[in-house]
């Protein structure tokens, strides 16, 4: 899906990953969308390198509506949307060592609270659903709606649905610069023109770069390098295998096909904007871990990757309009969750847009702790 620019457009959206594209779905049958990438293909550095799933209770309790809110539509699509679910069941188990068990009471406390199906599991009920664990790993909350998310399906329906609602989208298009004259952005894309009535920043862990390049003031999202990798193991494990997760933000793992799983040693190393790679201490990191975990031999390391997930200040996603810049809108901020938030997201902030307001309980949602305005004493 790569057209020519058109001389103008209603709104300009920076970035075709997960963020833009789900919003150029929702906003498209109501305003004239155009999508701009710089890279050859959308997705490149988060999206396509995400071993994504969704989970209830990841990214706090503040992320949390977003994320429940976003179930019905990744599980039980519309036919007009995509001819079939984005999930598969997986189960997650957050687990601590058996001295972080109140850590581990505080969390199913906060999350129950806030009307999650947490379970809270001791010794042999965990060793159960993982074997080789290590007796000392005596701590867990279950979760058993957790499931793994089909990242490049629900990317490619979100970009198939603003195509057919006629949004326009130009990969290998670099976004320079834009300015405001008359009400409309003049912006610099690709070597062309393209006047805008707004500019949508989702351009990931570019955000900041985006917002100076047209004069506005960055909100301070930071990209962070995550590490995950593939490996076989030398026992045999079920492939169901759930994912799990350190309470402490140590580690996580879940199975990948018997006898094979993906881990990741939790890393936020703060980078510049980049093509991300891993580095091999935190590959290392990842199976020293784990290792201290579960009794699992490795058996080859198959596959290696990083990619970048960027954070506002207070680690919650940004979406709505800049409360300095009339015409500048941000999409940006979110972390690890954004696939599993994308629905969510994307319908609050096409409403603000021009869209009608989503029904259930996206429409439900409060948008305002997500403004970029709670930023306003700082910018």
């Amino acid at each position: 899906m790569t057209s020519a620019l058109p001389s103008s457009t209603d709104v300009l959206i920076v970035g075709a990953g997960i963020a833009g594209a789900s919003l150029a779905a929702a906003l498209a049958p109501h305003r004239r969308v155009v999508l701009v990438e710089a890279e050859d293909m959308p997705g490149y550095h988060a999206t396509g390198r995400s071993a994504a799933f969704w989970h209830e209770s990841y990214g706090g309790v503040g992320v949390q509506p977003l994320s429940a809110a976003s179930f019905d539509l990744l599980s039980q699509p519309p036919a007009d949307f995509s001819e079939r679910g984005f999930l598969s069941p997986r189960a997650a188990l957050t687990i601590g060592h058996r001295d972080e068990a109140a850590a581990i009471d505080s969390f199913v406390a906060e999350f129950a609270a806030k009307g999650v199906d947490v379970e809270r599991m001791r010794g042999e009920e965990i060793a159960e659903k993982i074997p080789g664990l290590r007796s000392e790993w005596s701590e867990a909350a279950y979760e058993a709606a957790c499931s793994d998310i089909d990242v490049g399906g629900l990317h490619a329906a979100y970009l198939r649905a603003a195509k057919r609602a006629g949004a326009g989208l130009a990969t290998r298009t670099v976004f320079e610069r834009a300015e405001r004259r008359d009400g409309w952005w003049d912006a610099h894309v690709g070597g062309e023109t393209i006047r805008a009535a707004l500019i949508v920043d989702a351009a990931g862990a570019w955000a900041d770069r985006v917002a100076a390049a047209c004069s506005v003031r960055p909100l301070g999202i930071q990209p962070y390098r995550r590490t995950v990798l593939q490996v076989r193991l030398g026992v045999p494990t079920p492939a169901e295998l759930p994912l799990v997760i350190h309470v402490g933000g140590q580690f996580y793992f879940k199975g990948e096909g018997e006898g094979r799983v993906w881990l990741s040693p939790h890393d936020e190393t703060p980078l510049d904007p980049c093509d991300a790679a891993p580095d091999e201490l935190d590959v290392a990191t990842a199976i020293d871990r784990m290792q201290a975990v579960v009794d699992w031999p490795i058996a080859a390391v198959e596959r290696k990757w990083a990619g970048l997930r960027s954070f506002a200040p207070d680690r919650l996603p940004v979406f709505g309009a800049d409360p300095r810049q009339p015409g500048f809108v941000w999409c940006a901020g979110q972390g690890g969750f954004g696939i599993q938030t994308s629905p969510a997201i994307a319908g609050l902030l096409a409403a603000q847009l021009g869209a009608p307001i989503p029904g259930g309980a996206i429409g439900e949602i409060d948008p305002a702790p997500f403004a970029p305005s709670r930023f306003a004493d700082a910018i």
